[in-house]
């Protein structure tokens, strides 16, 4: 895949010099259209061969832009926080808002390859983490990202040279170290692994641009007008109001009125006295689990869904009773806000995940996609058919991280609900958690009940998989929220 890039490709001083003016006037002028536009971010990934510019041209672009509204990010090996939850935490954090550039060093894509090219991992290990990388980029491109992937590359013979020249000037003497050295004789085998890899990650979404890096006036107006190119065709299709075209799988239609929730009794009994018994007992339990020396290793996300006025909140408050307060942290979802929608659907739930001994709880959370945007129609039928399988996906790397992912959907049925709502509306104290946007969702029971049980089929998971609480009687509901929390911790914590 190399073999364009070890050609020896050359740009005379004269004719660089007679093209940066232009470039640079046209970067700008496309910057700020983008700036303007605010339709789409851009990543800019940078990766490569030790010695082959990538530094050097970055800096280049910070100059010949307005680096007000370019972000450079240079990651190292993962800080002790960055390390306590899933991999691609700190990634996601580095995603530039729309209107915005991000420019990415030392990325995604540098761990895996550092880990095969020393055998640290093994090719299955690596296949394992492309195909999750392939799964992240593609869902970057149908949020309207634009991904431009750069690979800097020279030959080994190439490398040598620049790291002896590098040595030699003492201006640039401290830019070489051992490190680059052992990276060199390690050459042949970063060579395979880095073929390997952008064979694999280089798709028609995302592809992979090999860029000689051994002439500095060459590889600048490369990468210049690659950037200038993908900016400008973006844009022009922005204001022309394109989007990508975008498809969706049919769903089954139902034969008959059953489903998973009015299979449930919902009117389960339980007294006062038993109730008071049984919340002593799961408490005590749960506040012993999370104190454990077990759960130090490990972080707990719950996840609470629910009708409205089913009895989410209360849940919660007796979870949180029996936990330090420093512990655990609720977060209430509620419509995005501009910076969330200037970002990925997912961005605004992995930047709250917990480290590792704590707890982070969603009183509503990702499947507001599936649920609410899809039956009021605030996503198009293919953000929402896609996000099943990109919910599953984050949750699996919640997983593969430690963590232990609880959900909780609590159903109540229309009469019940109808006996809160007017309760609510009777009472000084509760009033405000009536809203005219509740009385609107019963009129769609039907659509959200058809949602629901879509969600529960398509993310159910062995590792993750939903329980369903019949949420009429509140007493029963929180304590079958309660013993399901201890029995899944005993579980993990064996």
């Amino acid at each position: 895949m190399f073999e364009s890039a070890e050609l020896g490709h050359k740009t005379a001083k004269t004719d660089y010099e007679e093209a940066v003016p232009a470039l640079r006037a046209q970067l700008l002028d496309a910057q700020f259209d983008l700036l303007e536009l605010k339709d789409f971010a851009v990543v800019v990934l940078i990766n490569g061969i030790d010695g082959a510019g990538k530094g050097e041209t970055v800096n280049l672009l910070n100059e010949w832009m307005d680096p007000r509204h370019i972000q450079t990010w240079a990651f190292d090996a993962p800080s002790t926080e960055e390390s306590e939850r899933p991999f691609m935490w700190r990634f996601w954090r580095a995603l530039p808002p729309k209107g915005k550039i991000g420019v990415l060093f030392g990325n995604w894509y540098t761990e895996p390859i550092h880990a095969r090219a020393k055998k640290i991992s093994k090719r299955a290990e690596l296949d394992q983490q492309l195909d999750r990388i392939n799964r992240f980029e593609a869902m970057l491109v149908r949020e309207g990202v634009l991904l431009i992937k750069f690979w800097f590359h020279l030959s080994k013979e190439g490398q040598k040279q620049r790291l002896k020249t590098l040595e030699k000037d003492p201006k640039t003497r401290w830019r070489v170290t051992e490190r680059d050295w052992k990276y060199y004789a390690l050459y042949d085998r970063y060579r395979e692994t880095a073929e390997h890899v952008l064979r694999n990650t280089s798709t028609g979404m995302a592809p992979w641009l090999v860029v000689d890096g051994s002439d500095p006036r060459y590889r600048a107006l490369l990468v210049g007008r690659t950037l200038l190119d993908a900016l400008r065709k973006r844009i022009e299709a922005a204001q022309k109001g394109w989007a990508p075209r975008q498809t969706a799988a049919p769903l089954p239609p139902s034969l008959d009125n059953l489903n998973l929730l009015n299979s449930l009794t919902l009117n389960q009994e339980m007294g006062k006295k038993e109730y008071a018994e049984q919340l002593e007992l799961y408490q005590g339990r749960l506040a012993l689990l999370c104190r454990s020396e077990k759960f130090r290793q490990r972080a707990l996300v719950l996840v609470f869904e629910g009708g409205d006025a089913a009895g989410k909140g209360g849940a919660i408050r007796r979870i949180t009773a029996a936990l330090d307060a420093r512990q655990f942290r609720i977060i209430p979802i509620a419509a995005p806000t501009e910076e969330e929608r200037a970002q990925p659907y997912l961005w605004r739930f992995w930047r709250h995940l917990p480290r590792q001994g704590k707890v982070a709880i969603f009183d509503r959370s990702w499947y507001g996609r599936v649920l609410v945007e899809r039956v009021e129609g605030f996503c198009s039928e293919a953000d929402w058919m896609r996000a099943y399988a990109e919910i599953n996906d984050f949750e699996d790397q919640l997983i593969g991280a430690g963590a232990l992912v609880v959900k909780f959907w609590l159903a109540i049925s229309p009469e019940e609900q109808l006996a809160r709502f007017k309760e609510r509306e009777a009472e000084p104290h509760k009033r405000f958690k009536i809203t005219a946007e509740d009385w609107r969702n019963r009129e769609k029971a039907d659509a959200y009940a058809q949602a629901v049980c879509d969600m529960v089929d398509r993310t159910s998971t062995e590792s993750a998989p939903w329980t369903l609480v019949e949420a009429d009687n509140k007493l029963y509901a929180r304590i079958k929220v309660l013993r399901t929390l201890c029995e899944r911790l005993e579980a993990a914590l064996v």
